[in-house]
């Protein structure tokens, strides 16, 4: 498949009751339409964890050079760590709801007006404190990859994932190795589905014991490194069986490569290969890969689909800079399919594979390719 870029997204405003209606409205497709019945949770997906600002430099010809100075030639700013997967959630037309920390310094402000306001997400978890300062992240882009430094202060004395999480279809978690979250069990237990990634094991160990809250989890999302570490395999593919033992379902990135996925449950095994683009800023993309299988599971979707939508909305994200910013909603995701069909170059095979896209994206969501979403920055206010 060709290379894509995104396009311009749509911005809205509202307050918590109005969240809802303001995060289908930005989406323009609900994907689970068909499956909402009265009684249903109020939200499609929880989330929790630490909101940073990301500050991002991009078209850097180098890496920065000790004892110089670098100019960029392209500079955003925009909410990051968890935002990137709730903003990636909530453009994919799912009612999210986040959990988080804010400062009550300007970064604070922008985070969370940007959240609540610009993406539709709900915060009635979240909660503002006083005399802490927003977590900060500068991440320089350049050759495809990132630099990053980051700065913050102790996190308030409690962090904001409460004892009795909000009634959700799915929850996204982050698993520390030798460390319980309680909430997730107590999720788990009202019906909520848990999705997982992982980071970097620091201590060494990789040991799947470690990852105590696993049992709760319905899939798990981690990378070829990171699966082959805790598994002890030496191929990908076999770390994912390797993995039906511990969770009902299997994903694991393979980079350049695509994905490879298994569900012990139904027995379906599916591979994807990636979408070959541009990469401008990688930042985010395993978050938004991890919002598009979240998105296709809650919809019922085949394994394979799952699969396809998690690897086309990451490639769709590395077109932009910045993690929430870069987060392809379906106007993007239409641009691209309606573009790639036109192209007489295109591989039927490859074209068949997102074929499943066409009952998602109405006719008016086909607009001029490409189109960009406007630059953001804390220094210009909000027009009203």
């Amino acid at each position: 498949m060709m290379p894509s870029h995104a396009i311009a997204g749509e911005e809205t405003g509202g307050d918590p009751e109005h969240l809802t209606q303001t995060a289908r409205h930005q989406a323009q497709v609900d994907p689970l339409a068909a499956l909402r019945a009265p009684g249903d949770p109020p939200w499609d997906v929880y989330l929790t964890g630490t909101v940073f600002l990301d500050i991002v430099f991009t078209g850097l010809d180098t890496a920065p050079v000790r004892g110089t100075e670098s100019w960029a030639r392209g500079m955003g700013s925009s909410p990051g760590g968890v935002a990137n997967m709730a903003a990636a959630l909530a453009r994919l037309g799912l009612r999210t709801s986040l959990a988080a920390a804010f400062g009550d310094d300007h970064y604070g402000e922008y985070c969370w007006d940007a959240l609540a306001r610009g993406e539709g997400i709900d915060l009635t978890p979240s909660r503002t404190v006083p005399g802490w300062h927003s977590p900060v992240t500068v991440s320089m882009a350049y050759e495809g990859e990132r630099t990053m430094i980051s700065h913050g202060h102790e996190p308030p004395p409690e962090e904001p994932a409460p004892d009795c999480p909000p009634p959700a279809r799915a929850a996204v978690a982050s698993l520390t190795p030798e460390r319980r979250a309680p909430w997730i069990a107590q999720a788990a237990r009202k019906g909520t589905r848990i999705f997982a990634d992982v980071g970097w094991d620091d201590t060494g160990a990789w040991d799947l014991a470690g990852l105590a809250d696993l049992e709760h989890c319905e899939a798990f999302l981690p990378n070829a490194e990171e699966a082959m570490r805790y598994t002890g395999s030496t191929c990908p593919k076999a770390a994912a069986h390797a993995l039906t033992e511990h969770v009902p379902v299997a994903v694991v990135t393979l980079g350049a490569e695509g994905a490879y996925a298994v569900d012990r449950r139904t027995g379906e095994t599916a591979e994807v290969p990636a979408i070959a683009v541009e990469a401008l800023d990688p930042t985010g993309a395993g978050d938004v890969f991890v919002a598009g299988f979240v998105t296709g599971t809650l919809a019922g979707w085949p394994l394979a689909d799952r699969l396809a939508l998690a690897g086309l909305t990451a490639a769709l994200s590395v077109q932009e800079f910045g993690g929430s910013l870069s987060a392809p909603g379906w106007s993007e995701i239409g641009a691209w399919w309606r573009r790639v069909q036109s192209l007489d170059t295109q591989n039927p095979a490859a074209l068949r594979r997102y074929a499943f896209l066409d009952p998602l994206i109405p006719a008016h969501l086909d607009r001029p390719w490409p189109l960009r979403r406007a630059v953001p920055t804390i220094g210009f206010g909000r027009s009203t």
